[in-house]
This record gives structure tokens, C-alpha cells and sequence, in this order.
């Protein structure tokens, strides 16, 4: 047992986490860009399928990895339109929009993405940032990964950056919680709610691309099968808020590991068991961080870390 728990919190363990959480990373945030800006997108799940197909196709065809993810991003973008037009012009349900199109972008990647099924690519290759890289601990964790790990976690914190020390911050906050009090200050509501929409839907598109070209190299039908509801689920449980949803990603990366680690202990469970426990220990460790249980651990921080925490 403890020999387990060694190696599910070993550096190694851990460095691979931070790496296949990269593609929940992109999602998350990119739904998180959208709900802050008062757009639900449910198509988080058929995005990520298409975003990971067409990266895939692209970077086989063009050999340029590059190519492929903006391919995934205008996916994205594209979803994310149909989205913002029906709900912000035709004023027709988002949920439902958003709900059909997540089915559709699913079934149309398994159908266009048939004749390219288990072909072998290149992918992103891993990039050791010289001196950062060779830090101890430190180092491995963080500086020894490839170029979309390393988005991701500027992302992290370029997004908490925007929303709490910015003014587009701010006013994305208005247009999300009190349009009407955004508008009275000048605020181009509809315009900004396209702009984070489509800015969301291409973040989410890159997570479908980082499935593809970097996590689970290649392309299968339901590539990406079930990691956009993840996605949603995160950012309702993290509070809209960049940090928490970057910490439940994490949380669920390292519930798969340990699951995988777990199962040789547990010989008498059946083995169908092991691959579905991060899923409801993960809804209730979210659940625990948004309880008293938070807020108590947070106590032990440094003052000006837990409020940027709770913030």
C-alpha cells in the first residue's frame, strides 16, 4: 500500500500528471472563458472530438504540428460561434444548442475521422528548458515537458491574471454576473460575449488538438470520450474560478493515476472498477474544496495566497 502512494506522489508521477492534464487544462479554462462571460457551451465534448480530429488529419497531411493545432482552434471557434449566435442574436437556448451540437461534433468526427484511424505521426516532441529543467525536484515537475504543457500552464495563470488584476477582467466579470450594470458603464455586452465565446471555443479546440498530437497519440472514434463533460463538470465545481478549475483538472489527473496504481492492491475488485473510480472521487473531492473543508486548509497559507484562492 504505501509502496502505491510512493509511486503515484513520486516526482515522475506526478511530472506525467501535470503533462496528460495539459488537453483538461485547455477545456476547462477555454468553458470557463465562456460561462465568465455569460455563454454556457455544452459543446465542450463534441468540440474536443472535432478540435482532436482535425489536428490530427492536418498535422498528417502538412507534417507541421503547428498547422494542426490552429486547425483545432478555428474548430473550436467555429462551434463556439454557432453557440454565440443562437444564443446571443437568435436568442434560442444555449443548453440546447449547445447539447446538440456536442452529439454532433461527435458523431462527425467519428465519421470524417474513419479512413484516418490508427495511422502513425509524429507528434509535439518534449522540450527540457535548459538550467530551469536540471533544478531539483522543481525542474523535472515543471520545466521538462513539451511546448502545450507549458501553454498550459501559463495559461493558468495569464487567465487568473486577466480576470482579477485587468480591466477586461473586470468588465468580463460584468458581462457575466450583471450585464445590465455592464451596459450602463458603456460596456459592449453582446460584442464582448462573441469575443470570449470564440476566444473560449479555440482554447477548447487546442484541448482536443493536445489529445491528438501529444497525450494519446494518433486518432480512434470517441478520442477524447467523455473528457469534455469532465471539462464542464470542473468548471461548475471550481467555481468559475482559473485556479480552482486548474486544481480540479489536476485532481482528476492524479485520481487516474492512482487508480491505475490501486488496482494491483485490490485484487478481489473487479477490474471494470478501477478505470470509473476517479470519476465520482473526483465530483466529491470538488465538492470537499467548495465545503468548509477549503477554507479550513486554506487557513494554513499565507495570507495573500488563500485570497487569491478564495478570490
Amino acid at each position: 500500500m504505501w509502496e502505491a502512494l510512493l509511486q503515484i506522489f513520486s516526482i515522475t508521477s506526478l511530472s506525467a500528471v501535470i503533462t496528460a492534464s495539459s488537453p483538461l487544462i485547455f477545456a476547462s479554462l477555454g468553458e470557463t472563458l465562456n460561462e465568465r462571460g455569460g455563454v454556457i457551451n455544452l459543446s465542450v465534448e463534441g468540440s474536443m472530438m472535432l478540435g482532436a480530429m482535425t489536428a490530427f488529419i492536418v498535422t498528417k497531411v502538412t507534417g507541421n504540428i503547428y498547422l494542426g493545432m490552429l486547425a483545432a482552434m478555428l474548430v473550436g471557434m467555429a462551434m463556439a460561434l454557432i453557440v454565440a449566435f443562437g444564443s446571443i442574436t437568435l436568442h434560442r437556448d444555449q443548453v440546447a444548442i449547445g447539447f446538440i451540437l456536442a452529439i454532433l461534433g461527435q458523431e462527425l468526427s467519428s465519421f470524417l475521422g474513419a479512413p484516418w484511424v490508427r495511422q502513425p505521426i509524429q507528434g509535439v516532441q518534449p522540450f527540457k528548458i535548459p538550467f530551469l529543467g536540471d533544478i531539483p525536484i522543481i525542474g523535472p515537475l515543471l520545466f521538462d515537458h513539451d511546448i502545450l504543457t507549458y501553454a498550459s500552464l501559463l495559461l493558468i495563470l495569464g487567465m487568473w491574471w486577466l480576470f482579477y488584476r485587468t480591466q477586461p477582467g473586470l468588465k468580463l466579470r460584468g458581462v457575466g454576473d450583471k450585464p445590465a450594470a455592464a451596459f450602463a458603464r458603456g460596456v459592449n455586452v453582446n460584442f464582448m460575449r462573441y469575443v470570449y465565446t470564440l476566444a473560449g471555443g479555440a482554447l477548447i479546440g487546442l484541448g482536443g488538438a493536445a489529445f491528438s498530437l501529444w497525450v494519446q497519440l494518433g486518432w480512434s472514434h470517441n478520442h477524447t470520450a467523455g473528457f469534455g463533460w469532465i471539462a464542464l463538470a470542473i468548471v461548475i465545481f471550481g467555481g468559475w474560478h482559473p485556479l480552482r478549475v486548474a486544481l480540479g483538472c489536476y485532481l482528476f489527473g492524479l485520481l487516474r493515476a492512482s487508480a491505475t496504481e490501486l488496482q494491483p492492491i485490490f485484487p478481489n475488485l473487479p477490474v471494470q472498477v478501477f478505470p470509473l473510480l476517479p470519476f465520482p472521487l473526483m465530483i466529491l473531492t470538488l465538492v470537499f474544496f467548495n465545503s468548509q473543508g477549503l477554507k479550513r486548509l486554506l487557513s494554513y497559507l499565507p495570507i495573500g495566497l488563500s485570497r487569491n484562492i478564495q478570490s
